[in-house]
């Protein structure tokens, strides 16, 4: 009997551990289907938030003037008209000294990795403060009248290259380097709020974009871009810093050539990226204004971001072919992601016509008038 007692012990023994298998094989299952579903919902959740906040930040606030039916993409264009005076590579833009195909508007090896304006679009601008005539267009005619020759001006580029429909856009100097110390002792002074709201209306009422422009004086690149919060909240207004105003103590803007650092710039693209995301707003571009190759140091440390686009503007006047070469040396070498080029009604000699413009390696994305 002890023999048979303890075989039956034994059997009581395996059946029972392996009852507790069991229910352990069937219950984790299910509990790890459970936390699976909670986890892929959870997923599903934050990819929908993202996606939703994604086609928000895409929503356009801005329309761009539209070329016509007929227009020829510009590089076809191009090579039809220079065909018999250009090497047959070259005239079908295969020029091999080009850095990237003709028309392109990314720097070699650049990428864009927001849904801002520059991505499918180029940006004609006017460029000026109401208050002196001696700056630029914006003070030189009445606001309307501006807006209506800024739209003509939008629509030759549309026309001229229809892969980038042109988005009109205003840009109005809103801190201003002056030989003074001034109030706050910094060498500039703020263009009065009426003045901007002004632009911001008129940017809003014509689906345009207002771009905000700092010439820094003695002041810091945060310290004047903080003053722009209010109006960098909203959609359709953007940032443009001009370098070569920021000068040190002891020197004068506009009389000393200045010079600022790229991890001082890249401040502020940090700044307006945070906004975006702490507002939900529409991808941003901050524009840097450049025109000699000394007054940017460490510029590799100017870098977009995941919500801002950064071109580099060239803004020297005079010589077109001066103004090209120039370009590829600042621009083409140096730039940050995209270009940009100012031409200047009064010191341009000629000044460039949009096809000329747009030949330029990279193709410009922002052109601005002076």
């Amino acid at each position: 009997m002890k023999p048979f007692l303890s075989g039956l012990v034994l059997l009581l023994m395996i059946a029972l551990i392996a009852g507790c298998a069991d229910q352990t094989t069937t219950t984790s299952p299910t509990n790890d289907d459970d936390s699976s579903e909670k986890t892929s919902e959870s997923h599903a959740k934050t990819m929908e938030r993202k996606t939703a906040l994604k086609e928000k930040r895409v929503t356009a606030h801005y329309q761009p003037i539209q070329p016509p039916n007929d227009a020829k993409p510009f590089n076809e264009r191009y090579s039809k008209k220079v065909k018999q005076r250009m090497p047959r590579a070259e005239a079908h833009g295969d020029d091999p000294k080009r850095t990237v195909p003709l028309g392109q508007t990314l720097i070699q090896g650049k990428q864009d990795k927001t849904n801002g304006p520059l991505k499918k679009h180029r940006l004609v601008a006017y460029y000026g403060t109401p208050n002196s005539e001696n700056m630029g267009i914006l003070g030189e005619m009445p606001p309307e009248q501006m807006m209506n020759e800024l739209k003509k001006k939008a629509k030759a580029y549309s026309q001229a290259d229809p892969s980038h429909p042109a988005v009109p856009m205003i840009e109005l100097i809103a801190t201003v380097a002056q030989r003074k110390p001034g109030p706050s002792g910094d060498y500039i002074t703020d263009t009065p709020e009426e003045d901007i709201q002004r632009y911001v209306k008129l940017a809003k009422e014509n689906d345009a974009l207002l771009l905000l422009d700092v010439q820094l004086g003695q002041a810091s690149v945060m310290e004047e871009v903080k003053k722009l919060k209010p109006y960098l909240k909203l959609p359709f207004v953007h940032l443009a810093i001009d370098t070569e105003y920021s000068v040190e103590n002891g020197d004068i803007p506009g009389k000393d050539l200045g010079q600022i650092d790229g991890a001082e710039i890249q401040k502020a693209v940090t700044y307006v990226n945070d906004l975006v995301e702490t507002h939900d707003l529409p991808d941003k571009m901050v524009l840097v204004h450049q025109f000699g190759n000394s007054i940017i140091k460490h510029k590799d440390k100017i870098k977009p971001t995941e919500h801002v686009e950064v071109p580099l503007n060239y803004d020297g006047f005079g010589d077109p072919a001066v103004k090209m070469a120039a370009y590829g040396k600042l621009v083409r070498k140096q730039g940050m992601q995209y270009g940009g080029f100012k031409l200047f009604y009064e010191n341009d000699t000629p000044v460039m016509t949009p096809k000329q413009v747009l030949k330029l390696d990279p193709a410009p994305a922002v052109i601005n008038y002076q």
